[in-house]
């Protein structure tokens, strides 16, 4: 084992968020598409779905599976969606040229101003 494996933390996810998880993908989404959105490698959230069929199997008297937890770096939070993160884009966009107007206003302002008292 690498120096980097051994410093990384397992993370550990509540059940309500590994069922959340599930639904989506028996809702229709794709195990990628939910992976790629909670920031997660596939082959966990393969390994909960696994785990919610198991559970569910468990009220049939088969032993309850043992939840799955991601072996990585410290746990970080599920950030917002892409397409909060394309609006939050978009304002600072119209913020940055609004800024950059002001500038330069101040910038032509300064030159006239300038000009005018005779010094440059």
């Amino acid at each position: 084992m690498s120096m980097a494996e051994s410093n990384r933390q397992r993370r550990l996810f509540p059940d309500a968020f590994k069922l959340e998880a599930v639904a989506a993908i028996r809702g229709g989404r794709s195990v990628s598409a939910v992976a790629a959105e909670l920031g997660l490698p596939d082959r966990l959230v393969r390994a909960w779905l696994r785990w919610a069929e198991g559970r569910a199997a468990a009220g049939s008297g088969a032993p309850a599976p043992t939840l799955p937890t991601a072996q990585a770096a410290p746990a970080r939070r599920v950030g917002p969606s892409p397409a909060d993160q394309a609006a939050e884009i978009g304002r600072l966009r119209r913020e940055l040229d609004r800024v950059r107007m002001e500038r330069d206003i101040l910038k032509q302002a300064a030159l006239i101003f300038g000009q005018a008292t005779g010094r440059r």
